[in-house]
């Protein structure tokens, strides 16, 4: 099966099927804490990045606001996708 011929229905089966396998070789713990940690660096390298010069705590903070906001946005739109779907 090539990667351009299959509908976005087979690739989410396919992409589920995979995951599956993976988890049943390895504890998802350690990925779990990776990804966390590497998305909390995203958002304490972004906030260095727009304002060069603060301290050490304030950069913490505003990094810390940053994953929150972030978080409640996945929240949100989650909420929304499912009361589209309960909608129909």
């Amino acid at each position: 099966m090539g990667g351009d011929a299959l509908t976005p229905a087979l690739r989410s089966q396919r992409a589920r099927f995979a995951a599956n396998i993976r988890w049943s070789q390895e504890d998802p713990a350690g990925t779990g804490i990776r990804a966390q940690a590497g998305l909390r660096a995203k958002f304490d390298r972004e906030v260095r990045e727009h304002e060069p010069g603060l301290s050490d705590a304030e950069y913490a903070r505003r990094a810390e606001c940053a994953y929150r906001a972030y978080m409640q946005r996945l929240a949100y739109r989650s909420a929304m996708v499912r009361r589209a779907k309960a909608g129909k």
